[in-house]
């Protein structure tokens, strides 16, 4: 496993993590599954705007709380409709992890 899956692995991780809080505060009936290909926004979705903003503002803290790590999931790119980075928990950490590469390499 390369720098790049752990880094990866490790974000995953956090967004399930997010994804877990959310889940306390909801019935059993609209939990988030803990997998890639699940859904944040959009029809399909089960989150509403403020839990799409409540799942990216905590992705945020864990991000600069366990990695150290700032970075601003709710500026023009990432919101796009176009791009739909927040379609599903795989796009997200993609995202997330061209977004740091991109800080690595002073962009």
């Amino acid at each position: 496993m390369n720098v790049n899956e752990v880094k990866r692995a490790q974000i995953l991780k956090l967004v399930y993590a997010s994804i877990e809080m959310i889940n306390e505060q909801r019935d059993l009936n609209y939990w988030l599954e803990l997998k890639e290909d699940t859904c944040l926004r959009g029809r399909k979705s089960r989150l509403d705007s403020l839990g799409v903003v409540t799942l990216i503002v905590d992705v945020e803290e864990r991000l600069a709380i366990q990695l150290g790590i700032e970075v601003s999931l709710t500026d023009e790119e990432a919101m796009s409709e176009e791009k739909n980075h927040l379609a599903n928990v795989k796009s997200l950490v993609d995202y997330i992890c061209l977004v740091l590469e991109g800080k690595k390499n002073g962009q």
